[in-house]
């Protein structure tokens, strides 16, 4: 007996002093890896890629209206469509990456996708006999949708992975460098990849943006002994399914009094504890049936039937997706406002005094100060407004991104009364130098529009890179790259929200009619005002009763 307590006891030791040398070498091996070092890089690759799409996006009707001799209408309608795709391919990326192949291997095998499509459609541009061929420029232009829409969630995601989980202001400020990035690829891609286009010839201009996509493919590999990586866990579609199919057919049992009788499976962390510190989320509790343990929940051979017993682990993944669609809700309209800095302001601007000294200012051109805006503010929201924030709340980060979020709903309001109060003061002009049925520019100075792209700029600084934020620290662990593209989806619907609201508010009300100096694009700019107030105190209810999740 002694010399078998002695073995088993050696044994107990042996396999604790295994278990120290897995942490050990764990620990090390984090230190090794992520981190700022390994984040720059995937920043990099962000900035090359959206140098490259914003390069084809801000020149590509004035490419098929020249080269391929599309009316006005077609071009405007395959630009738009080509955009559509760009911001629907998300979703695509998302899946693949939460599913099978995780963040690293997706964007890789999504840049390669770009870069294949950069390098047709820039032969198109080039070679004689593909020159006028509308089916490889088609083609070159939706391998780009598809490989640079792709790769936007997972970028994102992998970057904030590169840090740990309770590195809450590592995070929120690599947001802030992602967002930054974005815009400074537009900023550079609306100024010397257009002016370069424009003056050495569309070959030369889209050569530079494929170099720039196989760089960006390079520069993410090579970094990749220093990223930290995270499994695929399965189909996130499939397990939510079969938590609502589990649900539903045991919609008539009833749940256990201790709810740590509810399935776990093994080797998963307990979300069902006992009553000293139930972490069990109390919304949504018809949706725990599915872990409700059953006879015919097992096969002759002791296989789980998933369609009819869930982990709790599944219940509540699927919980937090269900509390984060009414706050994604809100956030369509601040896209909303933002997408009207690229079509109501500009229509605006184009009815103003245009000239500063000898030059005449594109009216589309105001929306650098827009970029501007974020450039300037995001660093300032990071380096000075976050550690003051710190010292007043005693709270990692400041201020929790919901709040953050809230202040940029409120940024957006300002920026459509800014707009309001300009475009009553140019009809007012208007009718006082009698052009009121004249469709002419007024005697108003463009410059006065720069507020309201500064308000939106501020806004997207809060908001959009909250957003981000938001949803990646709320979403299940196993879906973050699939919110995320849920979070850039907004983008897409706040153009079609703009769209629809321009189409209905002019036809019941004809206030913006082809001479803007006859109309009332006060009242519409007031319209959205007031939707954006009512949006924040919808947002404002949401986020009161949101119940964060457990770190």
């Amino acid at each position: 007996m002694g010399s078998a307590e002695e073995a088993r006891i050696s044994l107990l030791a042996a396999e604790e002093n295994h278990n120290e040398n897995i942490s050990s070498s764990t620990s090390v091996l984090k230190q090794q890896t992520g981190g700022w070092k390994a984040s720059s890089l995937i920043l990099f690759t962000e900035l090359c890629v959206c140098i490259a799409i914003f390069g084809i996006l801000k020149n590509l009707v004035v490419y098929l209206k020249t080269e391929l001799l599309e009316d006005n209408v077609t071009a405007a309608t395959h630009a738009s469509t080509w955009l559509g795709s760009y911001f629907l391919a998300p979703l695509i990326g998302a899946y693949v990456s939460d599913s099978y192949w995780g963040n690293y291997l997706t964007i890789m095998s999504f840049c390669v996708i770009n870069f294949a499509g950069m390098v047709t459609f820039t032969l198109s541009t080039s070679l004689s006999i593909l020159k006028h061929s509308s089916f490889f420029t088609f083609l070159g232009l939706y391998m780009i949708s598809l490989g640079s829409g792709s790769t936007q969630p997972c970028l994102s995601a992998f970057g904030a992975d590169q840090f740990d989980t309770a590195d809450r202001k590592a995070k929120a400020s690599f947001f802030s460098w992602y967002y930054l990035s974005i815009k400074i690829g537009l900023v550079f891609s609306s100024t010397v990849v257009v002016w370069i286009q424009d003056n050495y010839g569309w070959t030369i201009g889209f050569s530079i943006l494929t170099l720039l996509s196989g760089i960006a493919c390079v520069g993410l590999m090579a970094g990749s002994r220093h990223y930290r990586y995270c499994k695929p866990s399965g189909s996130p579609f499939t397990r939510l399914c079969q938590v609502i199919v589990a649900a539903s057919i045991k919609y008539k049992l009833d749940l256990p009094e201790d709810y740590s009788l509810l399935y776990q499976a093994k080797g998963e962390p307990a979300i069902v504890q006992d009553n000293k510190g139930s972490e069990r989320t109390p919304e949504f509790s018809f949706l725990d049936k599915a872990a409700i343990v059953g006879p015919s929940d097992f096969s002759c051979s002791g296989a789980l039937n998933p369609w009819r017993l869930c982990t709790m682990l599944q219940v509540e993944e699927l919980k937090s997706i269900l509390r984060l669609l009414p706050v994604w809700a809100t956030f369509i309209l601040f896209a909303s406002v933002s997408s009207q800095e690229s079509s109501v302001f500009v229509e605006q601007g184009m009815v103003m005094d245009r000239h500063f000294g000898s030059l005449n200012i594109p009216a589309a051109s105001l929306s650098s100060f827009n970029v501007l805006a974020v450039v300037v503010f995001a660093p300032i929201y990071d380096k000075i407004i976050v550690p003051v924030a710190c010292r007043i709340t005693k709270t990692e980060g400041g201020m929790s991104h919901l709040q953050r979020a809230g202040i940029g709903l409120l940024f957006s309001i300002l920026a459509m009364l800014s707009a309001a109060i300009v475009e009553m003061k140019r009809l007012q002009i208007a009718r006082n130098e009698g052009l009121m049925h004249q469709n002419v520019a007024v005697p108003l100075n463009i410059f006065w529009q720069i507020p309201q792209y500064i308000l939106v700029g501020i806004g997207e600084v809060f908001n959009q890179i909250g957003m981000l934020d938001f949803f990646y620290d709320q979403a299940p662990d196993s879906m973050r790259s699939l919110c995320l593209a849920f979070a850039l989806l907004t983008l897409s619907l706040g153009s079609y929200v703009t769209s629809f609201i321009l189409t209905v508010v002019n036809w019941v009300t004809g206030w913006i009619p082809e001479n803007l100096n006859e109309g009332h694009l006060d009242r519409f700019f007031l319209l959205f005002a007031g939707l954006s107030l009512f949006n924040l105190v919808v947002f404002a209810y949401c986020a009161s009763r949101y119940r964060y999740k457990k770190k």
